[in-house]
């Protein structure tokens, strides 16, 4: 058994320096120069992938969301490329129908998921809205997230680095990533009819079109679906289209006044 286990650890020996390959040392550098935060805010599994696809050519050094400018120009450095320009995008959570606003037909006993509680259709009566049990909080890697005294969850601007985990963990597909630069959204995903909309949440659109009506630009914003919906585009960002909004669902740079410093500093 002694000579079988010498033989058979020889031929392991063998074959590990026969048929090893050998890496590409830039792959290092680059795997090196990234934040290992393993997000997926670049499009692939992992970082180690990502630099692998670096060397392939088939990434860009600005898709590493999580390392921002600073691992763009290193990335590019070792590549010997030009590191371009990165655009910042945070996550915003479209839905403001927290335990204060949004009707409960019933109470949720089972896992303590989203993606379990949405199977059931949610505790809500909407049933577009957060459905209040953090896999999106969960989800982010940053500590950019967190749920507050109204069930909701909120992102600390100055914290997201604009991975989209949270965005990939929604079931209700209420959070959306977006550049730095819009700040007038509608913060509703109901697609209800307003009366039954307005009856199960206070804060739902109830499509009365007066955003559309005071937007200053055609198109700007449009009825959809019994929903107001934001073309970026075109869609001035001011303040002029939500004046007039009777349920206050459609704000304007509010995201940007949630930091993770202003937000402990009131809920200790």
């Amino acid at each position: 058994m002694g000579a079988i286990g010498a033989v058979l650890a020889g031929f392991l020996a063998f074959a590990d320096k026969k048929m090893k390959v050998e890496e590409d040392p830039m792959i290092e550098a680059l795997a090196g120069a990234l934040p290992n935060s393993n997000c997926g805010g670049c499009g692939y599994p992992g970082c180690r992938m990502f630099a692998e696809a670096l060397m392939k050519g088939n990434a860009v050094p600005t898709a590493c969301v999580a390392g921002g400018n600073a691992t763009a120009v290193a990335l590019a450095q070792i590549l010997g490329v030009e590191a371009g320009t990165m655009k910042r995008t945070i996550a915003v959570v479209l839905c403001k129908g927290g335990n204060a606003e949004a009707e409960r037909r019933a109470t949720y006993r089972g896992e303590m998921t989203c993606t379990a509680e949405n199977l059931t259709s949610g505790d809500k009566s909407c049933s577009y809205g957060c459905l209040g049990l953090g896999e999106c909080v969960d989800a982010c890697k940053f500590d950019a997230m967190a749920m507050n005294e109204n069930g909701l969850p909120v992102v600390f601007y100055d914290k997201c680095v604009g991975c989209g985990a949270c965005a990939r963990a929604c079931p209700r597909n209420i959070i959306e990533m977006h550049p730095e630069d819009h700040k007038l959204f509608v913060y509703c995903r109901s697609r209800d009819k307003g009366a039954y909309a307005k009856k199960v949440c206070k804060v739902a659109c109830i499509a009365c079109g007066l955003c559309v009506k005071d937007c200053t630009v055609p198109g700007g914003i449009a009825l959809k679906d019994n929903l107001a919906v934001i073309n970026h585009s075109v869609a001035p960002q001011n303040d002029e289209s939500v004046k007039r909004c009777p349920t206050k669902c459609i704000l304007y740079g509010i995201e940007e006044q949630v930091t993770r410093s202003n937000y402990m500093s009131t809920h200790k």
